[in-house]
């Protein structure tokens, strides 16, 4: 199911950059928005829902929702907290 739904993620992304709006805060918010959707991913992997997680890391619901939607900045303090809750890590590469 997991593939199905990062294809149909990238069906998806792809329609949207069709719009030269959509594409262009896409080129300036796009690593938010794939670290977005990467702890979406991962929180629902997990059986979570956004109040568990929200309460793991100290924060509230409407935080995590904002957060997966690309809608709220977030500091790698807080991606490290929410790393942990999902039992991974936080890797930063420059290439």
């Amino acid at each position: 199911m997991k593939i199905k739904q990062n294809i149909q993620f990238e069906e998806y992304l792809a329609s949207q950059l069709q719009n030269p709006k959509f594409r262009k805060h896409y080129s300036e918010f796009g690593k938010q928005l794939e670290i977005a959707y990467q702890i979406l991913q991962l929180r629902n992997k997990a059986g979570m829902s956004q109040v568990e997680l929200a309460r793991r890391i100290g924060t509230t619901q409407g935080n995590i929702a904002r957060i997966e939607s690309g809608k709220q900045n977030f500091t790698t303090e807080i991606l490290v907290r929410i790393a942990r809750a999902l039992g991974k890590e936080v890797k930063v590469e420059f290439v």
